[in-house]
């Protein structure tokens, strides 16, 4: 194990030197501004790679800029210290710095919390006893897993979730500015689909070598989630299976799972994999779609579709209409984090279905454009309005008093409230 106090020193340069970073905007970081003078810790959590200590390390570099002392801000990163507690930390901290942590103000930034055991405890502790201290945590998986956890920290905590890059977002990184979209719907199209091949991971803006995006995934994503994150977070033993059942969903993308026959496809037990499609939404791998009901005690017997949140690569890259389809339709799922599809015993379905107190249907089409699942959603449940997302096309139909707004996919995803309000 790396010795703490060397550690220190390389975590905080700002101790010893200005410090700044090359951040490009983020939506959350805005977001977030009114509740950095609260009281209350600020938890970032996310899959890996999102952009989380990058996060953590704009709100050190404003602290500096707004005229916070730079010897009172502490980041520590947990990654490689999972059996460190945060008091040995302080007191490395208080004699490498020469500090007393009971006087003056301080930020502590605490990154892959979740690595350490207890560490909702540790972290209470920290912030009932020093009211000077505003402390900032992040996790790669959900930092509530842990039964009991969120219970310990009611009141004292804001947890945000990091998602993948917006296509906004994607805008800002390239620093390019297509206003008004209508001028520019070629240029806005190619990069779209730049953008795609992201999947929405901001050190990949700008690479498109399907090589280069393979490597990527597999060893900064998919092994670290697996291979080190479970083991230590789930405990799981069979870790090969987790693998394959990631791999059949980056694969085929938006399955309705049966659990039965999954299972057995797996050899392993109903409640097992139960288990393991638990743990990969905690750990933001995968997404789980209700089958919608205007009743909501029926929704959680009713079928499930789950996404992956990286798709495979190989299926990224083929050209043919079918693989482009699955692609187009992983993405925007991606992008709206939809809770619900429809699926009705005639097999008349619904993409998803955005919206609570105003329900907005949407399909995706890729290809040629059908109308019959849409129409009928909106029959049974008496709506007038719905909503096809597209690669290029745009249109109205009006259907016997029903309208349906077809929209391009880069028009929908820099204007979404034009389209699901209007």
């Amino acid at each position: 194990m790396p010795n703490i106090r060397d550690s220190l020193r390389d975590f905080n340069p700002w101790w010893r030197d200005a410090f700044t970073i090359e951040f490009k905007e983020r939506e959350i970081y805005q977001k977030i501004q009114k509740y950095i003078p609260l009281p209350q810790i600020i938890a970032f959590t996310g899959i890996r790679r999102i952009g989380k200590t990058t996060l953590l390390f704009k709100i050190v570099e404003d602290a500096i800029k707004n005229g916070f002392n730079p010897q009172n801000i502490v980041y520590f990163s947990f990654d490689e210290y999972p059996s460190v507690d945060i008091k040995k930390i302080i007191n490395e901290y208080e004699e490498l710095m020469s500090k007393n942590i009971r006087k003056d103000k301080y930020l502590f930034l605490l990154d892959e919390v979740q690595k350490l055991a207890n560490w909702e405890a540790q972290v209470k502790v920290i912030y009932d006893l020093f009211k000077n201290i505003k402390i900032f945590l992040s996790g790669s998986e959900s930092l509530f897993v842990r039964k009991g956890a969120r219970e310990s920290l009611a009141g004292r905590l804001f947890e945000f979730q990091v998602e993948p890059l917006s296509f906004k977002e994607f805008l800002l990184f390239q620093e390019v500015n297509l206003a008004p979209i209508e001028l520019y719907e070629k240029d806005l199209l190619g990069l779209f689909n730049d953008f795609i091949l992201t999947m929405g991971f901001p050190e990949l803006v700008g690479i498109k070598e399907k090589e280069i995006i393979k490597k990527y995934v597999r060893e900064s994503i998919i092994e670290k989630v697996i291979y080190r994150d479970f083991q230590n977070l789930f405990k799981v033993r069979e870790i090969a299976t987790i693998e394959s059942l990631v791999n059949i969903f980056m694969e085929d993308p938006g399955q309705v799972v049966q659990l039965s026959d999954l299972a057995n496809d797996l050899h392993i037990s109903r409640h097992t994999l139960s288990a393991y499609l638990t743990y990969l939404e905690e750990s933001f791998l995968v997404r789980k779609l209700y089958n919608f009901s205007s009743n909501r005690r029926k929704i959680e017997r009713k079928l499930k579709k789950y996404y992956p949140s990286l798709i495979s690569v190989d299926l990224l890259f083929k050209e043919d209409n079918f693989s482009q389809s699955r692609v187009f339709e992983w993405l925007l799922i991606n992008q709206l984090k939809p809770e619900f599809f429809w699926r009705d015993p005639y097999k008349n379905e619904v993409d998803m279905v955005l919206g609570k107190d105003k329900i907005v249907p949407v399909e995706i089409k890729f290809g040629r454009i059908k109308i019959k699942g849409m129409f009928t959603f909106l029959k049974k449940f008496k709506l007038t309005r719905g909503l096809i997302i597209t690669p290029e096309k745009e249109d109205v139909q009006r259907v016997e008093g029903k309208i349906i707004n077809i929209v391009p996919a880069y028009k929908f995803l820099l204007k979404p409230e034009k389209y699901l309000e209007g």
